[in-house]
């Protein structure tokens, strides 16, 4: 649940420059990601942003295409009604000849599991699925170049576009094919999140529900129901560390000279997501998705 003692800053204007730099870069069409509302930042908002620069954008579920109402592509199994992808301009993506069957007259898109063994049309198929498709593109989930060179290698004679490479593949120019599909790359450094100390206190021993103790604590107002964990913030420039969450507050480290309602940033400031991925020992995409999630969103530029 959303923290009304959070907020989450998004600038949309960096998010377009983001995007800017990619089609420099890379000099081929933007397909832009902004599936699971736009890694938590707001889909429509995103989308909105990068209306005239993103050449398309994919979704996940034509659900996610609904709510937005823009055409492109759905990167993941293709549920819902046949119908409703052909209104809202949806290619669906397919991987199986059922699938196929279903969606005979609709312009499709072709997932190639190149790699990732989750779901995508074996190479050695694609010959029996194409020839039931009215085929646009070609694309797969590729992390490695070597991916990203095993669906040129499968598609490059079928005369339709191609596409691989995801945000980590940005800096290497043999997958990016007929166009780049960016993600994470067009959000990272687009968010702010922070709170405000709601108390500040010198303890006399060991506080909250675990026994944690520093000789300067603070408490804001935000916590595990929230999504916030134990881990690092800043506070007034200097590294902290959240020491315990509860359920709707956070016991923080803090200097002798922090007072109530300092700002503290949970993200941002020089605080990326890669540092928290780190710390956190997962990826740059969760620490978006979780920390766009712990508060309010509000939206400058663009």
């Amino acid at each position: 649940m959303r923290s009304p003692h959070v907020q989450v800053t998004i600038d949309l204007d960096q998010v377009r420059a983001s995007a800017e730099a990619i089609r420099r870069r890379t000099g081929v069409p933007l397909i832009a990601v902004i599936k699971a509302d736009a890694y938590g930042l707001g889909a429509p908002q995103v989308a909105n942003a990068l209306a005239g620069l993103a050449d398309e954008f994919a979704y996940f579920s034509i659900d996610e295409a609904r709510a937005v109402g823009r055409p492109g592509l759905a990167l993941g199994p293709p549920l819902g009604n046949p119908d409703e992808y052909a209104e809202l301009k949806i290619r669906p993506a397919i991987a199986t000849l059922a699938d196929a069957q279903r969606f005979q007259n609709l312009p499709v898109a072709i997932k190639v599991d190149t790699s990732g063994q989750r779901f995508g049309c074996p190479p050695e198929e694609l010959d029996a699925l194409a020839a039931r498709c009215n085929v646009q593109d070609y694309f797969t989930h590729a992390t490695t170049v070597e991916a990203a060179l095993r669906l040129r290698a499968a598609c490059g004679h079928r005369g339709r576009p191609m596409h691989a490479a995801l945000s980590c593949l940005l800096d290497c120019p043999p997958a990016w094919l007929d166009a780049v599909r960016p993600g994470l790359a067009l959000y990272q450094g687009a968010v702010r999140v922070t709170s405000r100390l709601s108390a500040v206190h010198t303890p006399t021993g060991p506080i909250g529900y675990t026994g944690v103790s520093a000789p300067h604590v603070g408490v804001f107002l935000a916590g595990y129901s929230n999504f916030v964990r134990p881990g690092p913030v800043l506070i007034n420039g200097r590294r902290q560390r959240i020491l315990e969450t509860g359920m709707n507050t956070s016991y923080v480290t803090v200097d002798p000279t922090d007072r109530p309602g300092d700002e503290v940033v949970l993200l941002g400031d020089g605080l990326t997501e890669e540092e928290l991925a780190g710390y956190f020992d997962t990826r740059p995409h969760e620490i978006l998705c979780r920390y766009t999630s712990t508060g309010q969103r509000r939206y400058l530029g663009a």
